[in-house]
């Protein structure tokens, strides 16, 4: 009966890919009390919001910091932060069954400040609770006696009903895959299989978990806090939930820091291949720290090329995934994009070439496995960023595009067109219409030179559609610039305080 039943919904979900355009209605922008808000008044130059107290007893707050240390695991930041956690009830809101279910949103919060700053991190990252956590640890103090930073834990990933719906095996198929590969059936199927296993776990929530049902929580969040204006910083792809908050809700709109955000004008074979450019830009400033330090690597894109041929003839077996080319080549990504671990980064490739894989395999570990009480982040990252973009392309142009990207971005083209395929099976997103925002609040907006995760002209490219935006441009590398540029930080740390707006086009050094 179980397979009978994986048939019918593929079979479903193949009839839903085949869709065409959206009949659903324009969205219309709701303000206060859930009237429509008419744009043309907020139209011109606004100032920075005056920052109001949040409702502290709002939420049944307790005491958890032997629940989150565990959840830190080794990386608890130093210090004498102590944090609160809450859960928050959401309407699902299905688009199938609008206005239908309900869902829980883990919280966090750390600090002693009267007004209230919500953290939304990448829905593949750390958790937000926990990203909120360490980005706490590397603020400046009186960020957090000005605020209470408040981390979210969005739907579908944390403890916000976190999803587990790709079976292990599957998972690894898809992680461990060559993209020197030609033969691509064996991904195909996996992604069919991971798409399946998916729809049955979840059922009618699927998709529910996007950034346009994630912004609503935030309108939510901020009714429970009792504050006129949501203050909050977006982390990478959290970014595209506070800019749809941004779009949705516009009279709502209090001081927002961007770090790092999605491409709103690409869609996904243009986001992938930017990704593709900026990590292959991201390794050789990897491999120039490397060389300036002298690790231990002599040539590290030979060393790693090295690996992934030894990693062909011979892979590192492990508890969950094995190391093969294509899980090695997530795991190194996964260290580019966190540029403290640079070190540790070489020194895991060292070792595994000398057979021993454990430090590669710390890198991939909290994506593929169930980690000290926080779900895989590879599932989450599959359904929301699946439900986040209409774009589904055949394998056959997906094989040519790997061809393709593999000539132009040697080591991680092919890797990012084969992610193509993962986003196949499932069915394609309902069109949400907005207007662009006319008139708001200064918003800053960080980009980081080499970023693989969300590359500096698509975090460009959002500051230009944001009326009154402030571009920083860090020159460094990694995914994010806050609490790593003392520069960037510190113009963060004025505006948020002090309303004091930084010069768009700032450039922050290395």
């Amino acid at each position: 009966m179980r397979r009978a039943a994986l048939a019918l919904l593929a079979v479903s979900v193949l009839t839903a890919c085949s869709a065409g355009p959206s009949t659903r209605p324009v969205i219309a922008v709701r303000g206060e009390e859930n009237q429509p808000v008419d744009q043309s008044a907020l139209a011109g130059p606004q100032p920075v919001p005056p920052l109001s107290e949040y409702r502290k007893d709002s939420l049944a707050w307790s005491a958890c910091n032997e629940q989150m240390k565990d959840r830190l695991g080794d990386g608890v930041p130093q210090g004498d932060l102590t944090y609160e956690c809450s859960r928050m009830t959401a309407v699902l809101d299905p688009p199938g069954r609008p206005g239908r279910g309900t869902i829980g949103i883990a919280l966090m919060r750390v600090g002693t400040g009267k007004s209230a700053l919500v953290v939304v991190n990448d829905p593949g990252g750390e958790p937000g609770t926990m990203k909120a956590a360490r980005l706490a640890a590397t603020l400046p103090k009186d960020v957090l006696s000005t605020y209470t930073i408040i981390g979210v834990d969005r739907r579908g990933t944390g403890r916000s009903d976190g999803m587990s719906c790709v079976p292990q095996t599957t998972r690894a198929q898809l992680v461990e895959h060559d993209p020197a590969e030609t033969e691509q059936s064996n991904l195909v199927v996996a992604a069919g299989e991971a798409s399946q296993e998916c729809v049955l776990d979840l059922e009618g929530r699927l998709t529910a978990f996007d950034s346009w049902r994630a912004a609503a929580d935030l309108e939510r969040l901020r009714d429970y806090l009792g504050v006129d204006r949501l203050n909050a910083i977006g982390l990478g792809e959290g970014s595209r939930v506070i800019t749809t908050y941004a779009q949705r809700y516009p009279a709502r709109i209090g001081r927002i820091v961007l770090d790092g955000a999605p491409d709103p004008a690409l869609d996904q074979v243009g986001v992938l291949e930017s990704r593709a450019t900026a990590a292959e830009a991201t390794f050789e400033a990897f491999a120039r720290d490397c060389k300036l330090r002298g690790c231990a690597l002599a040539n590290p894109r030979e060393d790693v090329q090295a690996l992934l041929q030894q990693l062909r003839t011979t892979r590192i077996r492990g508890d969950y995934v094995d190391l093969t080319p294509g899980s090695a080549l997530n795991a190194i990504l996964a260290g580019l994009a966190d540029r403290p671990r640079w070190p540790a980064l070489a020194d895991a490739v060292v070792k595994a070439r000398a057979g021993d894989g454990a430090g590669l395999f710390a890198l991939i570990d909290p994506l593929v496995n169930d980690l000290d009480e926080n779900p895989p982040r590879f599932d989450a990252g599959l359904v929301i960023g699946c439900n986040d973009t209409a774009t589904r392309i055949p394998p056959d142009r997906v094989k040519a595009l790997s061809a393709d990207w593999r000539g132009k971005y040697a080591m991680f083209g092919a890797l990012f067109a084969r992610r193509l395929l993962h986003c196949n099976p499932f069915p394609p997103p309902k069109d949400e219409k907005l207007d662009a925002l006319k008139s708001a609040p200064p918003i800053v907006v960080l980009s980081t030179a080499n970023d693989p995760s969300t590359p500096a002209p698509g975090t460009e490219h959002t500051a230009q559609r944001l009326p009154g935006s402030a571009l920083i441009g860090w020159q460094g590398s990694g995914h994010g610039a806050l609490g790593l540029s003392g520069c960037a930080t510190t113009a963060v740390r004025d505006y948020l305080i002090d309303a004091k707006v930084p010069s768009n086009g700032t450039v922050c050094p290395p």
